[in-house]
């Protein structure tokens, strides 16, 4: 696929102006940074010496990172617990100046957070405390309610599905044709026990393994892959999904047969935590700024490229992006 490059920074010089609506399971993402010299004696583990930690915006968090380190305006709807981690995620959206009059509070459900432990630029474990359940109906509901009064001035929405209950086939069944009436771009990254209910999105961004398990089919083929697409294509009636293949790029089918391979353009991978959030924030926003779905498709495998080069959960901003476009290194990556 050639495209001249003043074309995609012509979509992006309009990111500025656009304001994307996230939906979704908010997570607080913690790192423990530090360094591995001996095996305890206590048991076959490495010991890490801790050097620093730091807390940065996980799951549905995390895309509205990535689409504010883009330069646009961000709505926020999600539930957070009425607890210190809570505050604290609170904290880092407030410093970016989301606009969190979405996100509702409850007593009853801790703050999903995430910890890792990374050492010598490798993850050398996870743990997550968190409570994975489905929302209450009036929780739902309060969502829904934001949603309606707020859809006016929002130029795209982002269902960021992380599989932790707030996305529902009830919320969907009722968001989805509300979105879509108002002709405003529904992408979802998406969970495979949810791909029945995303009706009618203009895109889906699974990776190679959930779009498998969704259609129940082998995607480590080309035929596969195709196969898997045109299915999940027909039972959701999206106008596209954009999967995600790793080291083989990415690939999207679109609904009226078209098929467009996008190979990977990371020079080096040092760590895939997040790339799924920055390719749904970078397609919605490109999407909402006048891209068709390649050009979106294009700038997202760009991104993706430039965080995977950074440890832990990274975004990229748009001048990288224009940089990477242009084939130039990127700094700090």
């Amino acid at each position: 696929m050639i495209v001249e490059s003043k074309t995609l920074f012509r979509h992006m010089d309009n990111f500025s102006d656009r304001k994307i609506l996230v939906i979704g399971d908010l997570i607080l993402d913690e790192f423990i940074w530090g360094k591995v010299r001996r095996i305890s004696p206590e048991a076959p583990v490495p010991v890490v010496e801790v050097e620093r930690e730091s807390l940065r915006l996980g799951g549905s968090a995390n895309v509205v990172n990535n689409l504010k380190a883009l330069g646009c305006k961000v709505a926020l709807s999600g539930v957070m617990g009425n607890d210190s981690n809570g505050d604290r995620l609170r904290d880092l959206l407030e410093d970016m100046d989301v606009n969190c009059e979405g996100v509702i509070i409850k007593d009853n459900r801790p703050t999903a957070i995430k910890t890792r432990v990374i050492a010598q630029h490798q993850q050398i474990v996870r743990f997550d405390r968190e409570r994975s359940i489905p929302i209450k109906e009036s929780t739902t509901k309060s969502i829904l309610a934001y949603l309606k009064d707020n859809l006016g001035d929002i130029d795209a929405v982002i269902i960021s599905d992380y599989g932790k209950g707030v996305i529902s086939k009830k919320l969907l069944h009722r968001a989805l044709p509300e979105i879509a009436g108002r002709g405003i771009p529904i992408a979802v990254d998406p969970k495979p026990v949810n791909f029945p209910y995303y009706k009618g999105v203009t895109v889906t961004t699974p990776n190679h393994h959930e779009a498998a398990a969704a259609a129940d089919t082998e995607t480590d083929s080309e035929k596969g892959l195709a196969g898997a697409a045109q299915k999940l294509l027909a039972k959701n009636k999206a106008k596209s999904i954009l999967i995600t293949r790793g080291e083989n790029g990415m690939s999207l089918f679109e609904s009226d047969g078209q098929v467009t391979h996008i190979p990977t353009v990371a020079r080096d991978v040092y760590d895939v935590t997040g790339a799924g959030d920055t390719v749904i924030a970078t397609m919605a926003l490109s999407i909402a700024s006048g891209a068709t779905l390649k050009e979106a498709a294009l700038m997202a495998n760009h991104a993706a490229g430039i965080v995977v080069g950074k440890l832990g959960t990274a975004t990229t901003t748009v001048e990288e992006l224009k940089a990477a476009i242009n084939g130039e290194e990127i700094q700090g990556a």
